[in-house]
């Protein structure tokens, strides 16, 4: 029978509502995935090949050693001292019906929000019925029923009408309103009107019984679900204000919204955002409803022109004001009491007396009277300049250096890639980080060659020639020069370039194909210490995972297969050494071992798979370009420090820990975000709230030692309504994925899977019970700030690292769960749900709004732009206009668009300069370079793009928005039952 659709009661304060009642049901989705981009190549392990293979360029980047916060050191002086930086001066409820064409609807009269059910409906349920158009019963046509498809391969399904423009059917796909080829078996009777089924209680359709072209017939409208477009959209109109931090347990504006923040505070949510800003009274309370308590902290991150960054205040000799008991640093949670003589702390409620150089009176409120003369009173974000007591050793850290590793073998020489960096590097000298525009750099650089033996070099600027040192026993590395090896760029310009001039000749008619990445790690170590120590022996290793993988043990895939890069890293973050990888493989590399060095040590990882330089070359010099530009710190360890009766327990970034309180990171940089979880060790009161401080002390590139200081303050609630009312699903969605792509070290990724599942289960349907109002069983209740939770989980679960399809690589995998680890709010979101912007309309200014992940919203008549955060794919319709196409390529003809594009041509129109500043504008916003592709409708590089179409059903398991939705339903009804 056609699955009959009720129209929600009234919906219950702050909730999205629909109902779904019988009709053949969908088979309960297969775990979700979502593919990588098209670089991202299957590589099967040959037997025997030695995995010990190199990045070909890497760069190491550090400072002087690291040092621990160390007690609160005596306090002399009180001072502002300038530098770089500058210095101080209810929700309505939300009823969602569901339904497609060729259904039609009856309204029910009852008030929106009334507690009073509508009147029955015409079939005996609680409310209105939804009825085929031109009949109130019988079977769906074989075309029409809905079920689960197993393949998915038709460019338009007749979910709906033609999109304008269509110009009919492929070959092989039934044409609109046509029977579907090879119907399955007939239906089951139909059951009597007044019974509701579980939607899983109906078998679907077998995949035997289902045609490949056939397409699945939702009797949900997808329209009438919650839309991840419309909340977004709903955002943008709704800020119009400056967001302001100092109301307390305020949510902020989501991340695909464009605010300005004023510091009133709390941190800007460009530097903290968290789960919930309405934190549970209780850790009964918190396990019953199952929502994480994390924040997302980007330590680093960067501001608007519009917005100050954050203040750099010198205390004098003392350094920085602290609580005397949990050493919690002076903020704006500190309330001075006995005439401003004493202050007592927000975190520990010690008392401390104020040492005579920061006294100051009290005005009528009790606030200092240079309150807001001060950042660290008066603001949430600001810097400590520290003094010597915070260096290891008590000595002030060098200036930092790079060191740039180029791999000389004969691959590297053959693709281009060394000519290409040779000739990057002269013009990169000259834009190494300062804080300071106006000033030189104070970064000294050093230079090392590779194949299988290392090559250093001499550029010291007295000498008229660079000079080359080899190391041939990588068994015991060393390095044979100090003097000339790290210098300084304005002294030593001419050798350098003389240098980066000659590395392409050297090597130009190499034939050495070995390489080796440990020693010349090890040798980048040894340079930067002061005292060279003995390394071991490095012998070259295999990895057995991808037959480990056949065999059922898929957790070992992401482990380091030997213990050698782990006491590398560990050594690494000890000195203050940052490794950054480029890496450019045309085969199985490895990289679950070698990315611990970088992960470990706050670096970064770039891949180009199968690099070419005439399409990947602009890609990889980009993103060279801005990791050795980018605002960096060095040396640095950040600790979390919280009120009474909550602390912080799990941390998930890019960093080492060799305790239980202490993050460390060789290299911070302004990309790099850490996700901090809060759990319960006491009860919290809804009066204080709960506070948190995070405290990066960190090497500045000028080789200052500062403090930076993000403090934040979350309301406390007592009811799990006010809970549910705050929350930030963009933020969950970030732990949620960290916290996945961790548990897949230890646990089979469907167990992984599940668990996920689970929870988001338990979340909503403790909402359901404690605080959505009486409602129909058939009704799925979803709070308002989570309603999209549903569709982003179930991009999380669709992605390459939980669920891998056939043409996905260990090394693809391993990389990817590398990459989110340390993303911020921001980039997971872009990450997981891909933004799609139709292109037909630019010439007016405006950003054009986005649609939704689906195939059914593409036009043939239609350009479109997907961007992942990783990769652009310019989407071009069969029947796309030829004055578009000649707008944008210069040619009329469709047959005659060059696939191979990476850059479209500079031509000299409106619309072409408009697409070309709309792609601009999305890679500034992001933290690496995102290479375009061009895909032609009916094209094979199609089917990666649809790779990304996350509101579909993807080819091997991954279900579709609307078919989670109802299995998420379904696993609610059970956990309420």
């Amino acid at each position: 029978t056609p699955p009959q659709l009720l129209c929600p009661a009234a919906p219950p304060q702050s909730q999205c509502s629909f109902s779904i009642l019988p009709g053949p049901a969908m088979s309960p989705p297969a775990s979700l995935r979502r593919c990588c981009p098209p670089d991202f190549t299957a590589a099967v392990h040959p037997p025997g090949l030695a995995a010990d293979l190199p990045p070909p360029f890497s760069l190491l980047r550090a400072s002087a050693q690291p040092g621990p916060h160390p007690a609160a050191p005596l306090l002399r002086t009180s001072t502002c001292q300038p530098s770089c930086v500058p210095v101080w001066p209810p929700p309505s409820a939300i009823a969602v019906p569901l339904g497609a064409p060729p259904f039609q609807w009856s309204h029910a009269a009852y008030v929106h929000g009334s507690e009073q059910p509508p009147a029955p409906g015409p079939t005996g349920g609680a409310g209105p019925v939804w009825a085929p158009a031109g009949g109130a019963g019988g079977v769906p046509p074989p075309a029409e029923r809905w079920g689960f498809n197993t393949t998915h391969t038709s460019s338009f399904g007749p979910v709906r009408a033609p999109q304008p423009g269509y110009a009919g059917p492929y070959p092989g796909q039934p044409p609109y309103g046509g029977p579907a080829p090879a119907p399955g078996p007939a239906p089951a009777p139909a059951p009597p009107a007044q019974k509701r089924l579980d939607p899983d209680a109906i078998p679907s359709p077998s995949a035997s019984d289902v045609p490949a072209v056939q397409r699945s017939r939702h009797r949900i409208d997808p329209d009438a679900i919650p839309s991840p477009i419309q909340v977004i959209e709903d955002d943008k109109v709704k800020t119009t204000e400056p967001f302001t931090t100092g109301v307390r347990g305020q949510a902020p504006p989501l991340v695909t919204t464009h605010f300005q923040v004023k510091d009133q505070g709390n941190a800007s949510p460009r530097f903290v955002r968290c789960t919930a800003y309405n934190m549970p009274c209780t850790a009964d309370m918190a396990k019953q409803s199952q929502v994480p308590l994390a924040a997302v902290i980007k330590p680093l991150g960067t501001l608007p022109p519009d917005e100050s960054p954050p203040y750099l205040v010198d205390h004098g000799e003392g350094g920085p004001i602290r609580c005397n008991r949990c050493k919690a640093y002076m903020c704006p949670y500190m309330q001075f009491m006995e005439g401003g003589r004493r202050f007592q702390c927000g975190f520990c409620s010690c008392v401390t007396e104020v040492p005579p150089h920061y006294f100051q009176h009290l005005d009528h409120t009790g606030k200092r009277v240079d309150y807001y003369e001060r950042p660290e009173l008066s603001l949430g974000s600001y810097e400590f300049l520290a003094t010597v007591d915070y260096c290891k050793n008590n000595k002030l850290p060098q200036p930092p250096a790079f060191i740039f590793l180029i791999d000389v073998s004969y691959n590297a020489v053959k693709s281009g890639m060394v000519a290409i960096v040779c000739q990057e590097l002269k013009t990169l000298l000259d834009h190494l980080p300062r804080e300071n525009p106006e000033a030189d750099s104070p970064v000294r650089v050093g230079f090392v060659t590779y194949n299988k033996v290392l090559h250093f070099y001499n550029v010291k600027s007295s000498l008229a020639q660079p000079q080359m040192l080899v190391v041939s026993d990588v068994s015991d590395t060393f390095v044979p020069l100090l003097d000339g090896f790290l210098v300084n760029v304005k002294e030593s310009r001419l050798v350098i370039e003389s240098l980066l001039d000659q590395i392409p000749e050297m090597f130009a008619e190499t034939r050495e194909t070995e390489t080796v990445f440990g020693p010349v790690v090890q040798a980048g170590l040894e340079a930067l210490k002061v005292k060279a120590v003995c390394v071991p022996h490095l012998s070259a290793h295999r990895r057995s995972s991808w037959k480990t993988e056949k065999q059922g043990g898929q957790e070992a895939l992401f482990q380091p297969q030997i213990s050698f890069y782990n006491s590398l890293a560990k050594d690494c973050v000890a000195q203050g050494c940052c490794v950054d990888l480029f890496l450019f493989p045309n085969q199985y590399v490895d990289m679950a071992t070698l990315g611990v060095v970088p992960v470990s040590t706050g670096g970064s990882v770039y891949k180009y798979t199968y690099f070419q330089a005439e399409t990947d070359k602009e890609q990889f010099l980009n993103d060279l370009r801005r990791d050795v530009q980018k605002l960096i710190g060095f040396d640095a360890v950040m600790r979390v420090r919280t009120s009474t009766g909550i602390r912080a327990t799990d941390f998930y970034g890019s960093f080492f820990m060799s305790n239980t309180t202490d993050v460390e990171l060789a290299g911070l940089d302004c990309d790099k975000a850490v996700t901090v979880e809060f759990k319960h060790d006491d009860k919290l009161s809804e009066e204080t709230g709960a506070l948190m401080q995070c405290a990066v002390l960190y090497t500045s590139c000028s080789g200052q030692r500062r403090l930076r200081i993000h403090n934040m303050a979350v309301s406390c609630c007592s009811q799990l309504a006010d809970l549910y009312r705050n929350c930030e699903t963009d933020t969950i969605i970030n732990y949620f994925a960290k916290y996945a792509f961790r548990g897949v070290l230890s646990n089979p990724t469907k167990a992984v899977r599940d668990t996920l599942v689970n929870q988001c289960a338990q979340i909503l349907a403790c909402y359901r019970k404690n605080c959505a109002s009486p409602s129909s069983a058939g009704q799925l209740i979803l709070p308002e700030c989570m309603k999209l939770l549903p569709v982003y989980l179930n991009c999380v679960l669709k992605s390459d690292v939980l669920l891998p399809g056939a043409d996905v690589s260990l090394d693809d995998r391993a990389y990817l769960r590398q990459l989110v680890s340390c993303m911020d709010v921001s980039e997971s979101h872009v990450f997981f749900y891909p933004r799609l912007l139709p292109a037909m309309k630019l010439e007016n200014g405006s950003l054009p709004v986005a649609i939704r992940d689906s195939e059914e919203r593409l036009s043939k008549g239609g350009v479109y732009l997907l961007e992942t955060g990783l990769r652009l794919f310019l989407w071009v319709g069969a029947s796309v206009q030829q004055e578009v196409l000649l707008s944008i390529f210069g040619t009329s003809s469709f047959s005659q668009i060059d696939s191979s594009l990476t850059s479209l041509p500079v031509l000299e129109n409106p619309y072409s300069q408009r697409l070309r500043e709309l792609i601009h504008s999305f890679r500034a916003q992001r933290s690496r370079y995102m290479k375009l592709t061009v895909v032609k409708q009916e094209d094979r590089s199609e089917l990666i793009f649809k790779r990304f179409l996350v509101e579909d059903k993807s080819a091997s398991g991954g279900a579709s928005y609307v078919d989670f939705l109802c299995h998420m339903h379904k696993e609610i009804r059970q956990l309420l039952s």
